[in-house]
């Protein structure tokens, strides 16, 4: 599963044998794996600081993984034509080592060998600093994701539009494809060549009728150009001056003259465009081996992406590494309000084997914990049971703190 538990208990010596106890009974039946969630001692600051700290990472939380499943979305969007190589773009910067950081991990390694990235996030300077620097940095890149996106997004609407009128039927649809410079009389002071869309059963009718449908239309001028399942689009040149005759009777007739004025430049800078677009979009995902440079840290073979799948893959990673983050500092700063001072909890993390036992994982766990928050316990255990004063949905309170983590981007 990529579902995660992120719990603490207080660290003296009757919680220690607790989360040892947890962590034989979930063993033996098989319910969870558990790993120790290293958590560094940061500057705790005043009560007020905390609880106010409380509600901002909260939202902080929301935010952080509302971006990251935006972001990994638009990576599904980006990757059209290669959806199943998206999880391949959706992983976290950091090795299980120092010396690794320029190694890519998937997302449940991250989390279940997590460090806390002192460089980036200092632990000696102020908690309220600290969460000022991630909320900046996650705002910046939902600044970013929302302009790359649009920008992207135009480009595509703009290419389904050509699209749209390379793929019509023959009333609507662009002709540059279709028509050539030999299919009309150009540069003709009295002549010129019109476009009539025939309807298939009316091909024969065309044919005899013409050349007499107005007076000064060149003999035998009419052919084919191309058809789709309705009709035909056939060229017919006349003299210049009984074009709005010639209108008139073709439609008296069912025929219909398509408004269209043959211009090579035009025709030119419209295919152009296409091929722009398409290639446009394509580069925005397109993958191409480079050599690398000296001291660079990439390795062999590696692949560039193209500007907005490189830039989700960047931002994705640190997003997703900024949200970890926010959830260590929930931890902390929830153990702190429950527990009290001087710090000292221990912070595991679980992940369920499997959907159907997360029920007797919980059961443990308030079994295990039941000592923390007798009545809490009790209202969990018998659902009728109501605390008087908490004011907390019983299903958000546990006797433990406990945070969840679904790692399920894509669902």
């Amino acid at each position: 599963m990529s579902e995660f538990w992120l719990i603490s208990a207080p660290g003296d010596k009757e919680n220690l044998q607790a989360l040892e106890r947890m962590n034989m009974v979930t063993s033996k039946s098989n319910l969870s794996h558990n790993t120790k969630f290293a958590i560094p001692d940061f500057k705790v600051g005043t009560l007020d600081s905390l609880v106010g700290l409380s509600d901002e990472l909260g939202k902080l939380d929301t935010f952080a993984e509302s971006l990251i499943r935006r972001m990994a979305q638009t990576v599904v969007e980006v990757m059209e034509d290669a959806r199943g190589k998206v999880q391949e773009n959706l992983l976290a910067n950091g090795g299980l080592k120092e010396k690794m950081k320029c190694l890519k991990i998937d997302l449940t390694s991250f989390v279940t060998h997590f460090e806390w990235d002192m460089a980036k996030y200092p632990t000696k300077q102020p908690l309220v600093n600290v969460v000022d620097t991630l909320a900046k940095q996650l705002a910046q890149i939902e600044s970013d994701l929302k302009a790359r996106t649009a920008a992207y997004n135009t480009l595509k609407m703009n290419l389904e539009n050509l699209e749209k009128k390379s793929n019509g039927n023959l009333f609507t649809r662009t002709l540059s494809d279709i028509v050539s410079k030999e299919d009309f009389v150009l540069d003709s002071e009295y002549l010129v060549t019109l476009l009539v869309i025939v309807p298939k059963q009316n091909y024969a009718q065309w044919q005899k009728t013409y050349e007499s449908l107005s007076d000064m239309v060149v003999p035998r001028s009419t052919k084919l150009i191309t058809e789709d399942k309705e009709g035909g689009l056939f060229t017919v040149t006349l003299f210049r001056k009984v074009i709005d005759d010639f209108k008139t009777k073709a439609k008296e007739n069912k025929f219909t003259v398509r408004e269209f004025c043959y211009d090579e430049k035009e025709i030119k800078r419209e295919r152009e465009e296409m091929t722009r677009l398409l290639s446009d979009k394509k580069q925005q995902y397109q993958t191409s081996c480079v050599a690398l440079k000296k001291g660079s840290s990439t390795f062999p073979d590696h692949k560039v992406k193209g500007p907005l799948l490189r830039w989700l893959k960047v931002n994705f990673s640190e997003a997703f590494i900024a949200w970890v983050h926010i959830k260590a500092l929930r931890v902390f700063v929830e153990s702190v309000l429950r527990y009290g001072l001087p710090v000292n909890f221990q912070a595991v993390l679980l992940q369920p084997h499997k959907k159907s036992s997360t029920k007797r994982l919980r059961e443990v766990l308030n079994s295990v914990f039941r000592h923390l928050d007798e009545v809490a316990a009790a209202s969990i255990l018998d659902a009728s049971v109501e605390i008087p004063g908490l004011q907390l949905n019983n299903q958000d309170y546990f006797p433990y703190v406990y945070f969840h983590i679904d790692l399920s981007l894509l669902d």
